[in-house]
């Protein structure tokens, strides 16, 4: 699909090999992974790309999309926002994290807008959720921002090294307004 969607200061394109090495940079920074549910510290060096290569195998299978968030003016990359689909209930779990130097400039919750109105709008998914640890509430506040309703904490519900995490979800159905 190799989809590009642009809003007021950010051009979301699909992850590029060339992204590699600011992606890695950017998840690299401890305080990125240790409220994001996935990113490993210390991240490994030579993974970005492997990451990027499953990501266009999910988006040719349709199970996901990953978007790269670029400033439009100079293309410089922040971060990563993306669906992963789940087909058989036609949703979509919504996920993105912003590299520290970009912090609390609205980038994320401006990416994420842009993703879940795609989700909607062209994916029709019928319903996108997303879950944030309760210790990080900037994520949080994202999905609210964007409309996102609270659905809950799940306790305990993972483990990020040896810690068990309580996540705080949140979910937005086509039908809401």
């Amino acid at each position: 699909m190799s989809k590009v969607m642009v809003t007021e200061r950010l051009t979301l394109r699909q992850l590029e090999f060339k992204d590699a090495e600011a992606l890695e940079k950017l998840a690299s920074e401890k305080d990125v992974a240790d409220t994001t549910l996935s990113i490993p510290h210390p991240y490994p060096i030579g993974s970005a790309i492997t990451f990027i290569k499953s990501r266009h195998e999910a988006e040719a299978r349709g199970d996901g999309y990953s978007f790269a968030i670029t400033l439009t003016e100079g293309s410089v990359f922040l971060g990563v926002v993306g669906l992963h689909v789940n087909k058989k209930h036609n949703m979509a779990e919504l996920a993105y994290w912003i590299g520290k130097p970009y912090w609390r400039s609205g980038f994320c919750t401006e990416a994420a807008a842009k993703v879940v109105q795609f989700a909607f709008d062209e994916l029709e998914i019928n319903r996108v959720y997303a879950a944030a640890m309760t210790r990080n509430p900037a994520s949080y506040k994202v999905m609210e921002k964007i409309g996102m309703k609270y659905e809950g904490v799940l306790r305990n519900h993972i483990r990020k090294g040896d810690v068990y995490e309580d996540l705080r979800h949140y979910g937005l159905l086509r039908s809401d307004d």
